[in-house]
């Protein structure tokens, strides 16, 4: 491809946020009626897919109506309404992450860091998202709020820890949806949902407090368009007091300075010897990788997972240091009081922590640096690795790999997001096609610490080149109420 005919499609039409958010703005669309048609939709469409942790759609209309008898509205975000995923604190509405143990918890006193950024944006909180029980698990389902589905196919499960956010999104139902990702929860239900996804570099979005996974979990947008993620980003960056890995300000001008089209392109169907992929996903990845390559007109060089880690497995280290640490934070007395309340996975998953030794942790906290400098040479100041998001086609709602298995945690093979959470760089995920099972295929890629401004180009450059649907089949984008002006 031609730098003429890249430069040519680096330009995409306005997203659906940027459309409804200036309508509103505006004057020719009102918040009242954007909220009352998210209502509307999230309503009828949430006792199939099961997307809410809780509904606020009274608190909702009624900020609608404030705001449409004050001033017209401001903000990149003026109107749209926004679900917050139940990990994330919304000041009012109590945090129950998913989990029996917290089912009457108080109502969080503040607004986390990332929802605070949607309000002063202009958003409308109309509710809160399902997630897995504490956001452990890849897949939807928990004993306080049930199982989500996915729009694309509801026998099959969205994904996690953000699935119920990214349910939502892919079905048109909000147009904004909050995510985190500890060890893939946006990439991982972005690629099952078909949207567009960036865990960026630790520390770019600011945390307070302190994760429960300390140095691997971020929060981060998804969206149905490239131009709306980086609209979401843009609204989302930034330092906070208290996080030691925020970058200043100032960097985000010269991150922006970055040519997107990579000076060398690397493919791995895994980055750790997990087995070869299932012959499908494996199919998707590689006619994904060399439509990518075609675009960037980068050269490629294919690794074997071997070649990556030879002094430990980031994978593995990631399953002891945060079992450990979701320990450690939740209490090990209160886990062990309440461990017959958790969800079968939770329980798996916070005994393996209860038994992980100090000198374990320490072992694999100390690896993270060998993993961090094989990544930080192999990309170099402007290479990229390819991977797929998710090895495997899909899971069943309840996180069953097939209608004989028994429910408990996925195994590490259907992953291949975690190295970027114990790497720290950053990781996108973009749309390439769908599954045999009707689920979309994301491919993921991955960059140079603090590029994640040249993830969003290139983000625009694949929707140019390669668009995806903007909702599931049989649903419509929210942006549609513009229609019926």
């Amino acid at each position: 491809m031609s730098p003429q005919s890249y430069d040519s499609i680096m330009t995409t039409s306005p997203g659906p946020l940027t459309a409804l958010s200036a309508a509103v703005r505006d004057g020719h669309l009102s918040v009242a009626a954007l909220v009352n048609a998210s209502v509307q939709r999230l309503s009828a469409a949430n006792p199939t897919l099961n997307v809410l942790a809780e509904e606020a759609f009274d608190d909702a209309r009624e900020v609608a109506a404030l705001v449409d008898e004050g001033e017209r509205p401001r903000g990149p975000l003026a109107g749209i309404p926004v679900l917050v995923k139940d990990l994330e604190d919304w000041q009012g509405h109590p945090t129950r992450k998913g989990s029996m143990a917290l089912r009457d918890v108080a109502p969080a006193t503040s607004n986390g860091v990332v929802p605070q950024r949607l309000l002063d944006a202009g958003a409308v909180v109309v509710g809160k998202s399902t997630l897995p029980e504490f956001a452990i698990e890849g897949y939807t389902a928990n004993l306080l709020t049930g199982v989500t589905r996915n729009p694309w196919n509801v026998d099959y499960s969205p994904g996690g820890s953000s699935g119920g956010s990214a349910a939502a999104l892919s079905a048109g139902l909000v147009g904004v949806a909050t995510a985190t990702d500890g060890g893939g929860s946006i990439r991982i239900p972005a690629s099952l949902c078909g949207l567009v996804g960036l865990k960026p570099t630790n520390g770019m979005i600011g945390r307070w407090p302190a994760p429960d996974w300390i140095d691997y979990s971020t929060d981060g947008p998804f969206a149905t368009s490239s131009d709306d993620l980086r609209l979401l980003f843009d609204v989302m960056v930034g330092p906070v007091a208290g996080d030691p890995t925020s970058p200043p300000k100032a960097l985000g001008a010269y991150m922006t300075r970055h040519d997107a089209r990579p000076i060398k392109i690397f493919a791995a169907e895994r980055t750790s010897p997990l087995g070869p992929l299932p012959d499908d996903v494996a199919s998707a990845f590689h006619e994904s990788v060399h439509a990518f390559a075609g675009l960037m007109d980068a050269a490629l060089e294919w690794r074997d997972p071997e070649t990556f880690f030879p002094d430990g497995d980031p994978d593995l280290d990631w399953f002891t240091v945060t079992t450990a640490e979701h320990v450690a934070s939740l209490g090990r007395e209160w886990v062990q009081l309440h461990m017959d309340q958790f969800h079968v996975a939770t329980q798996e998953f916070l005994t393996t922590g209860l038994g992980v030794t100090a000198e374990q942790y320490l072992a694999a906290r100390r690896r993270r640096y060998l993993y961090v400098r094989t990544l930080d040479e192999l990309l170099g100041e402007n290479g990229l690795l390819l991977t797929p998001t998710v090895a495997s086609s899909g899971w069943l709602a309840d996180g069953r790999l097939g209608a004989d298995a028994n429910v408990h945690g996925l195994p590490s093979e259907v992953y291949s997001t975690a190295m970027q959470n114990v790497t720290g760089h950053p990781a996108l995920s973009v749309p390439f096609g769908t599954m045999p099972t009707g689920l979309p295929f994301g491919l993921q890629i991955t960059a140079p610490h603090f590029h994640d401004y040249r993830l969003l180009d290139i983000a625009t450059v694949v929707e140019g080149g390669h668009p995806w649907p903007r909702t599931a089949p049989g649903y419509e984008p929210l942006s549609a109420v513009l229609d019926l002006l």
